[in-house]
């Protein structure tokens, strides 16, 4: 009776030790796969990161990119702008200057009419000196209408090469008349805001 009731008693430690034994192995198994859950998810990190930071490399070269275009654009807008005023600037001018060739062609008639005028200054009662008088008043306003104007010089005023075109030089009367108008060959003629014939001079040495 007491050989059965040991075998008995061992039979449930043995069962005892069976069942432990599956748990631990049970234990182990969950503990392993959890570790693989640890390691995939690592993983995962590991690339969202690597993903994150390629993700902002890229955007900071598109940041470079779009900066870069940025500066182009702005570049050649101005240009644009500067082109734009410079064309206007030249249409306008060319407005004012339209007939230049024709305007320049006329000068050295005008020229003849002053000389005839100053030729027959004493003759002013003169029919023919009178009809003379009005037609080159006549033609000469119609050039200052299209632009056309004296350039102003004067007898004694300081020569300016800018302004002036000296045909010759020639002793100064007094020595505050060296490098200054001693005589008007020809008259300057301005367009505009352009000389579109200088005043010929005769100055002092």
């Amino acid at each position: 009776m007491a050989v059965l009731l040991l075998s008995s008693e061992k039979i449930k430690i043995m069962r005892f030790m069976s069942k432990k034994s599956e748990t631990q192995e049970q234990d182990a198994i969950v503990n392993e796969e959890i570790n693989d859950t640890n390691t995939e998810n690592n993983i995962d990190t590991e690339g969202e990161d690597t993903i994150d930071t390629s993700d902002a490399a890229l955007l900071e070269v598109a940041q470079k990119e779009l900066q870069v275009e940025k500066e182009r654009y702005l570049r050649l807008f101005a240009e644009f702008e500067n082109y734009k005023k410079r064309t206007a600037k030249e249409r306008i001018e060319l407005f004012k200057t339209a007939g230049e060739g024709v305007i320049t062609a006329m000068l050295p008639v005008l020229d003849d009419f002053d000389r005839a005028l100053k030729e027959y200054s004493g003759e002013e009662d003169d029919v023919h000196v009178q009809g003379m008088t009005l037609i080159s008043n006549k033609l000469k306003e119609t050039l200052r209408q299209k632009g056309l104007e004296v350039a102003e010089t004067e007898i004694g005023q300081t020569f300016n090469a800018d302004d002036h075109e000296a045909i010759t030089q020639i002793p100064a009367p007094s020595e505050d008349m060296k490098g200054k108008i001693l005589d008007v060959v020809e008259k300057g003629y301005t367009l505009g805001d352009k000389i579109i014939r200088y005043p010929k001079v005769v100055i002092g040495n």
